[in-house]
């Protein structure tokens, strides 16, 4: 699931452990131990697009989550400035691949979290009913336990970064249902129940967000069947065109 506002931006991607997708790299300089790891990086993208002496600072963390209790999750942290002469960032020995490929893993959901344009300086965070948010998502965060305030009481989880993913899918997927029916697509809403699973599975009681997705699903229903019948009517009338031309 991808969401960007402003300049900042959110991929979760779902049951990431069972991707048959690889990459292969070639080392001129014999085996690289980076090999033995799953790397993750950041691109520049349309590099043409972009005026000459171009310069931007950006704050990301990649964090995978183990759904094992028990097992830690990781969690990756940095800043960095992209320029024309780095293009791409990241962390080349993120987590082994012997672990990723355990039979007993159950690494279901990777979130990548980035902002553009940050100040080089840390971003203070805070904590907001035992979770640790960013200062810019304070408001956002008050909201939600003002509206929903057991929504956690169930949480079992105590590992902070994992927490912190847990309520960014959670405000991710708020963002996601204020958008119209017209902007939501069906990946939009099969991806948010995908997500909306995997924190009901942590323990969060989220009764009125699965009520509120179901919602948004009936009503997208019921414009793609407007459209269906609007088109069947279509269909009909040149089928009867057709039929006093003969």
């Amino acid at each position: 699931m991808g969401n960007e506002t402003d300049k900042k931006f959110t991929w979760v991607i779902k049951n990431f452990s069972s991707l048959g997708s690889k990459s292969l790299g070639a080392f001129t300089r014999g085996v690289d131990n980076a090999s033995c790891f799953l790397s993750l990086y950041l691109v520049v993208h349309n590099l043409q697009s972009f005026s000459s002496g171009w310069r931007r600072h950006a704050k990301f963390s990649f964090t995978v989550v183990n759904q094992i209790p028990g097992e830690v999750s990781q969690l990756r942290e940095i800043q960095y400035w992209f320029d024309q002469k780095y293009i791409i960032r990241g962390f080349q020995s993120m987590i082994p691949l012997s672990d990723l490929n355990a039979r007993d893993s159950e690494i279901d959901v990777l979130e990548v979290v980035g902002e553009l344009d940050v100040p080089v300086v840390t971003t203070d965070i805070v904590d907001i009913n035992g979770f640790q948010v960013l200062s810019s998502q304070v408001e956002s965060a008050n909201s939600l336990f003002e509206k929903h305030p057991n929504i956690a009481s169930n949480v079992r989880a105590k590992n902070p970064h994992l927490r912190t993913t847990y309520l960014n899918v959670i405000l991710g997927l708020t963002k996601i249902l204020c958008k119209s029916s017209e902007e939501l697509s069906n990946s939009d809403l099969d991806e948010a129940y995908s997500a909306l699973r995997f924190v009901i599975t942590a323990g969060f009681k989220l009764d009125w967000l699965e009520k509120a997705l179901k919602e948004a699903c009936e009503i997208r229903i019921q414009e793609i069947d407007e459209k269906l019948n609007d088109l069947t009517e279509k269909r009909a009338d040149m089928d009867a065109l057709l039929n006093s031309l003969k």
